[in-house]
C-alpha cells in the first residue's frame, strides 16, 4: 500500500492523532486512519475525517490489544510501547506493567493488515 500520499493530522502541539488516506486526487473523499493506520471510517469529506480524528485523539493506544496469531490460545493482552515508522512496539501488558522484563514484538506501520486488534479476554 502507498502511503505516502497519507496526510498526518495534528493537533495544535504537533501531536499526530491520525491519518487522512484520499480516496481520490482531489482528496474530496478520504478514510481516515487511526495512528496505526486502521480504518476509523470507509469514506468521509476532508473536513469531517479531519474532525474525526481531532476528537478521537490517540487514547485507544493505552487499551490492551491482541496480535492476530494462527492460535487462538497464544493471544495475551499486549501494551503498545512505542509507534514509529520503524514499527509498533508491543509486548505482554501484564509484565510492562510490571516492569518486568519481556520479550517486544514489532508489527509493520502502518497496521494495514490489521494484525492488531482490540484484546477482548482469553
Amino acid at each position: 500500500m502507498d502511503i505516502s500520499t497519507w496526510l498526518a493530522v495534528k493537533r495544535d502541539n504537533n501531536e499526530i492523532v491520525g491519518y487522512l488516506e484520499p480516496l481520490d486526487e482531489a482528496y474530496d473523499k478520504v478514510c481516515p486512519r487511526s495512528v496505526l493506520g486502521h480504518p476509523v471510517l470507509v469514506a468521509c469529506d476532508y473536513m469531517d475525517g479531519e474532525e474525526l480524528l481531532l476528537e478521537r485523539g490517540i487514547g485507544e493506544l493505552a487499551n490492551q490489544w491482541a496480535l492476530h496469531v494462527v492460535d487462538p490460545s497464544e493471544k495475551v493482552p499486549l501494551a503498545i510501547i512505542e509507534v514509529s515508522a520503524h514499527g509498533i512496539v508491543v509486548a505482554d501488558a501484564l509484565l510492562t506493567k510490571a516492569l518486568a522484563p519481556t520479550e517486544r514484538i514489532i508489527v509493520p506501520w502502518p497496521d494495514v493488515e490489521s494484525r492488531l486488534t482490540p484484546y477482548r479476554g482469553g
